[in-house]
């Protein structure tokens, strides 16, 4: 039998045409079913032999599964998630939405803070993080979404001032009872129906996370005509936008009376529109 150096090998060479980082992938997957780090999988374990069920974790990613939810978390803005198909997971591009809230809000930390749609709850407890004094809710129309969420916040040490709440922005009256917010987080389903998308988004990605009308603009125009009445005055609203979606995501925030800036992700796409 083949140790676990020599499985990690060819699991790579399979996992070529799946993933972009085939080697990284296999690492992962082996320390997952071993149980272990993958620090530890690579400084002790290289000579031992693979675990029984290595085969069926890597069939799995074979099968375009991403590697979030085998393993069953994600990291982001320094925090460790937990995620599964109930929610979209949280990738990188959307840490820009932190960032440029922590820049922004340098001189005035928030104290109440709003995520719509907040999923995994990865942007509220980002800011919860970042902000110690501040306490936010995280809006979410999905029973399975918001008990995710409520772990990650438990599991972050943030459930004091976090709280996840049934919403729905699809119907009448959902602003009721939220108050006014010092800074409000969106990442809304807005990709367009007819979108091409790699296989482990459109086969196991929640389609309502992600799928917003033949334009995607379906959620924008749901949401923003509301953000002038959910901030505080000096406010900030924070939209992650596809990167074709810039100008029809301002367009819509100044028809509302909104003052708008475009950020650009670590790559130089457009991927947050400002309002104010």
């Amino acid at each position: 039998m083949p140790d676990i150096r020599a499985a990690l090998r060819e699991a790579a060479e399979r996992l070529a045409g799946t993933s972009d980082t085939a080697r990284l992938d296999a690492e992962l997957l082996m320390a997952h079913a071993l149980g272990v780090s993958r620090s530890e999988l690579l400084l002790r374990h290289l000579h031992s032999r693979p675990p029984a069920d290595f085969t069926f974790i890597l069939d799995r990613r074979l099968n375009h599964e991403p590697i979030a939810y085998i393993l069953g978390t994600q990291p982001f803005y320094g925090l460790d998630l937990e995620v599964s198909p109930a929610v979209l997971i949280p990738r990188g591009d959307s840490e820009t939405l932190i960032e440029v809230a922590r820049i922004a809000l340098e001189e005035r930390p928030p104290s109440r803070i709003l995520d719509l749609g907040t999923g995994s709850g990865a942007l509220l407890l980002a800011a919860l993080a970042l902000w110690s004094g501040a306490e936010g809710i995280g809006l979410e129309r999905s029973e399975a979404a918001r008990a995710i969420a409520a772990r990650n916040a438990q599991g972050n040490g943030l459930v004091a001032r976090a709280r996840i709440i049934a919403g729905d922005w699809t119907q009448a009256g959902w602003t009721d009872a939220l108050g006014r917010f010092d800074v409000i987080f969106a990442n809304p389903p807005y990709v367009g129906q007819d979108a091409a998308l790699a296989p482990s988004v459109v086969s196991h990605e929640p389609a309502e996370a992600l799928f917003a009308g033949p334009d995607g603009l379906d959620d924008y125009r749901r949401l923003i005509p509301h953000v002038p009445g959910l901030l505080t005055p000096g406010g900030i609203a924070l939209f992650e936008i596809g990167s074709t979606q810039a100008g029809a995501v301002a367009a819509l925030a100044q028809s509302a009376g909104l003052t708008t800036k475009v950020h650009q992700d670590l790559a130089g796409r457009p991927r947050c529109v400002e309002m104010a």
